[in-house]
This record gives C-alpha cells, structure tokens and sequence, in this order.
C-alpha cells in the first residue's frame, strides 16, 4: 500500500533571491479565492492563507482520539510538533500537506505511552527499535531503580567506570541531569521518570538490610524533594528485590508524605504478588492513605496456581477503595509470565551489603541460603517456587558453558546437570557473575481478560527497547510485542475490549494519571505524538522461545511531528525530549 503522496508547492523566484513563501501565499490567497468559503471554513482560528501549510496531513483514517470517544472517518494536520487541526475526512485539501499520508484502511490515533519502561537511554542505542515499532511514543521509567539520584554511598561496590559514568548525577539536581543526558544522548521516544525507591535507599544507605535512621530518612525525603522539583512524577517501588524490599511500610510512608505537597504517586511493585497479594495490596493502600498519595500498582497480578482465584478478590479491593473515595489503579502487561532476574529466587539476605557473588562462592553462606529458603526468617517469595522449576524459562546465559542452555527450563537444566534447582540457580549465578534474565510461568488467561475490561487498569510493558539486529540473548516478548498482542489478539481477534477502550488505556488513561496535559490524545495544540496502524495486521510476532521479532502492521509513527517509523521501519530519528511532572522546577526557578 502506498503510504505518502508528495504534492509540489510552487516557489517563486525574483533576482536571485528565493521570496518563495510570498509567492506561496500569493498563491494560497488565490487559491482559498476560488474554493470561496468552504476552504474559510476549514481554516482554524488564526490560520491565514500563508500559514495554513502543513507538515504532515494524514488523510481518509479512522481517528481514534485517545479519550475513549467512538472512532470517527477524519483528516489530522500536524504543523512543526503540534497536532495543528483535526477535521472530518475530506475537509483538507490535498494541496495543504507538505507530505500527505494516505490511512484509508487504518486507524489513527495518539502515540501510546508505556508507564513502565525498563531502563534508560544515557548511552548505547536510542532508538527503542522494539518499542516505538509498537507505537510507543512516550516512556516512563522508575520501577524500583534509576540514573539518580546518587551519592557515594549509591556507588560501593560498583565497578570504576561505571562509578565515574554516574557521577555526573550527583547533586541537588542529579536527578534533572539524568533526564538531560538522555534527551543530550539522543532518544526515539520521549522520556520520563519517577523516582526508583531501591535508588533513594541505596543513596542514604547503599546496600545495608537494616532499618534506616533518623539521618537516613533525612537523606531521602531531601532526595525525594529534589528529584520531584525537577519533574520525577513521584516514587517508584519494588519490594521483591534488594534493596527495596529492605525497605520497611513505615519507611515508605515517609517518603510519601514528602512527595505529597507536589502532587507524586506511589507506583508499587508490591512485596507479594502471589501468597500474600491481598496483603501486599493492604500495604500499598496503607502507604498511600498515610502519606496522602494515590496509589498505582505495578503489573497486577494473582501469580502462581494457588493464587488464581484470588484475582475477583482483588479486583474487588480496588473497587472497594475507590467506592470509598480513595485514588488506587492499576497496570498490567498481557502475559501469563513474568519476567526478572534469576536471583529473584533467593532470600534477600543473600544480596545484603552487595555480596551476593561472595555469598555464592561460600559453602557456609550457601548453607544459609539453602536454610532460609527451606525456613524463611522473614518474610519474603521465591519465584521459582511459585512458578515451579518447570515454569521457569532462563533467557539470558552468556558464558561459554552455559550459554547452551539459554531457552531452556530450569527443570531441564537441573536434570542435565544433576543437582536440585536451588544449587543450579546458585551455580549458574556464580558462573554469570552477574543476574540472570529470567522468565517466570505465573499467571492465567483468563485472569488477563477480566483485568484488561477493568476501567482503572492501564497498560505497561514492564521492559526494556532492544534493537533485533544487535542484541545479545533473549528477551520477554512484551518488549516487542504488548501494544500490538492487545490491539490483534484481544481486540480484534477475541473481543475482550473494544478498540477505543483499549486506544484509552494505551494513551490518555496514562497521560491523565502522570497529569501530562500535552500529550495521549488526538488534539489540536497536543503535540503530534500519531500512530497509524492497520487493524486488520496489527500483530506481535515475537514469542516466549524466538522474542527479538518485530511487530507488523505498525504503518506510521510520529513523535514530536517527526516520522520515527515509516512502512513499519525505523527510520534512525531520535526527536524524542523530556516529559516531567507537574510539580517541576526549572533550576534557578
């Protein structure tokens, strides 16, 4: 299908020197003449004949607004990075478009924004091939970690280099230095953070396990409040990993309270998501009614067989808090399996003081470990356990020996090397020397449907961009393929939502919860964050055994009015910029 038609503008040339733009005018005025009034009506207000040229015209869609409104037949003008004029199909002439793209047959829409990204763009590739080729056109970072803020606690026992690379985030204004270094870097996507709660602890802290004193909390409300003055949209939790999960409720209740005058949210990760999600729920509801915060909950799910029957209990928590008057949502990406690190498999006393990897080459330290997984001392969640070893799928093996087993199940692994799963997982964590990419078999289908009809649920991918034709190992396919498994697989193939539903949760659902007022919706004045895809096509391709596969039927995808894919390829442009929280401060301000 042919998706751009150019249309020449005549230039007007007098002694040498290019007075083109008069002579455009010149001609617009004549040309506005003759259509008479119905091109006057077309022309928004304050357009003149001279600026009513566009950039991009995206013509003959099926405009889907982003804010839940039934899809309509119309015409989208995008002048510079705004969303210039939005009409009904045919109401703009050919002649207006530097570049006219014809979308009969697709739908248009905002560009989606991922509340969950994984990682960040200081350097390396910008592009996010994985991502935007899905649509995504905004990415929010801060489950548990982030670039900043840090201080020299955050960097023991980090390597040299990797020390004096984050440095340049210390500071009272470390936090907007990251931001800048990611747009400086060059980015596809536009980006924007909360504060990763496991980052604010090791900056007071570093990798202690016990309880923070006076001078600690002190540290991180100070920390907190910086980073919210320069655009975080509030603190991000993960309370499975260390050293989140070292981190007491009280504790999180006081930062909240900090963040509370700027308008943050708590984004959580809850402490259980399997044997106590109920109680893991109280918790986060907790934090938020005593810090005085809404409340977002990370990737909800019931995990693990015993806990499927769970999810109408949970569903009806939110419903009740809500009913009651308390903000709590929730995200979700829609898989049946997680994905983390293969060392989310022991206790966390195995991480305390970052000495895992001694801990592992200690025969006693390993006793202890293999004690408290047999006997927990305190409270915590094995996901191997919960997804059993034959749930568990290891992704991301590198060394020589062991690489052979990437893509094969813990169980088949124990058995080939005959030990039990525990000191496999021990013994391939030790040979790594680093984590394991992992993917844990959690979840049911049919508690996917029931949370994607919620109307509080939004979407997330819970993953990092990765580019197909350079990265290493393998992946979780919600890298490539969430926005378009949603949209093929649930919306047009099973029905669950309807597409406007879905198009909302994608885009202004998210835009409305960070309190992003220019962006998530098909706007004049909005920026021109635009997707264009063929509802027909729109697939993931990617899979649990073969993940670096590419979506299709992703046509078209402007960020900042500039055209990032184009016949479904990334064209190599990085217009992507900072998207901050309302509560930001420009410095000096």
């Amino acid at each position: 299908m042919q998706l751009f038609r150019s249309f020449d503008i005549p230039r007007v040339y007098h002694s040498g020197t290019k007075l083109w733009a008069s002579g455009l005018a010149a001609m617009l005025v004549s040309w506005a003449t003759a259509c008479g009034g119905a091109r006057a009506a077309n022309m928004g207000a304050g357009d003149t004949a001279a600026d009513a040229v566009y950039d991009v015209v995206i013509v003959n869609g099926r405009v889907v607004d982003g804010a839940g409104n039934a899809w309509f037949y119309g015409d989208v003008a995008v002048r510079g990075d705004r969303i210039a004029k939005i009409v009904r199909r045919g109401s703009l002439p050919k002649l207006v478009g530097r570049r006219t793209i014809d979308a009969t047959g697709m739908v248009v829409a905002p560009g989606f924004i991922d509340i969950q990204a994984g990682g960040n763009y200081v350097s390396g590739d910008g592009r996010d091939v994985s991502k935007v080729t899905q649509g995504i056109t905004t990415e929010i970072f801060g489950e548990a970690s982030t670039g900043a803020p840090i201080s020299e606690r955050s960097l023991e026992n980090t390597p040299a280099a990797a020390a004096a690379a984050s440095r340049q985030f210390m500071g009272p204004r470390g936090f907007d230095a990251w931001l800048r270094a990611m747009e400086t870097h060059g980015i596809s996507p536009n980006v924007g953070s909360f504060v990763g709660a496991s980052t604010l602890r090791q900056y007071a802290m570093g990798m202690h396990m016990g309880a923070a004193g006076a001078g600690a909390m002190d540290s991180m409300r100070i920390a907190m409040r910086n980073a919210m003055e320069d655009g975080a949209f509030g603190l991000g939790t993960a309370l499975i990993y260390p050293p989140g999960n070292y981190a007491s409720t009280e504790e999180l209740i006081e930062i909240a309270k900090t963040m509370a005058p700027y308008g943050g949210i708590y984004i959580t990760h809850m402490r259980s998501e399997a044997d106590q999600v109920l109680e893991g729920m109280d918790e986060a509801l907790r934090i938020g009614r005593e810090g005085g915060v809404p409340v977002e909950i990370y990737h909800l799910k019931a995990a693990g067989v015993a806990n499927w029957k769970k999810e109408a209990a949970m569903i009806a928590k939110i419903d009740s808090a809500r009913a009651a008057g308390f903000d709590v949502q929730a995200t979700m990406y829609p898989y049946t399996a997680g994905g983390t690190g293969l060392a989310a498999c022991l206790p966390p006393s195995a991480s305390a003081d970052g000495k895992l990897q001694a801990n592992l080459a200690s025969d006693a330290e390993r006793a202890k470990i293999r004690a408290e997984v047999a006997h927990p001392t305190s409270f915590w969640e094995s996901l191997c356990e919960q997804a059993t070893p034959q749930g568990v799928l290891i992704a991301g093996l590198r060394s020589p020996d062991n690489e052979k087993w990437s893509g094969h199940r813990l169980s088949e692994i124990s058995a080939a090397m005959g030990k039990d799963w525990l000191d496999t997982v021990m013994d391939l964590l030790r040979a790594e020397q680093r984590d394991i990419g992992t993917m844990y078999f959690l979840m049911n289908e049919d508690n996917v449907k029931l949370q994607l009809k919620q109307p509080w649920m939004i979407i997330g991918t819970d993953a990092g961009g990765s580019d197909p034709d350079s990265t290493k190992g393998l992946t979780h396919p919600r890298a490539y393929g969430t926005y378009p498994r949603i949209l093929g697989k649930y919306v047009r193939d099973e029905h669950v939502l309807p597409l406007e539903d879905a198009v909302r949760k994608m885009t202004s659902a998210v835009a409305e919860r960070l309190l992003i007022t220019d962006r998530g919706q098909l706007r004049p004045g909005m920026y021109a964050d635009v997707v264009v895809f063929d509802p027909q096509r729109i697939q993931e391709n990617s899979t649990y055994e073969k993940p670096l596969q590419l979506s299709t039927g992703m046509q078209v995808v402007l960020i900042n009015g500039v055209e990032v894919v184009h016949d479904g390829r990334h064209t190599g442009a990085k217009p992507g910029r900072i998207v901050r929280g309302s509560a930001w401060r420009p410095a000096g301000s």
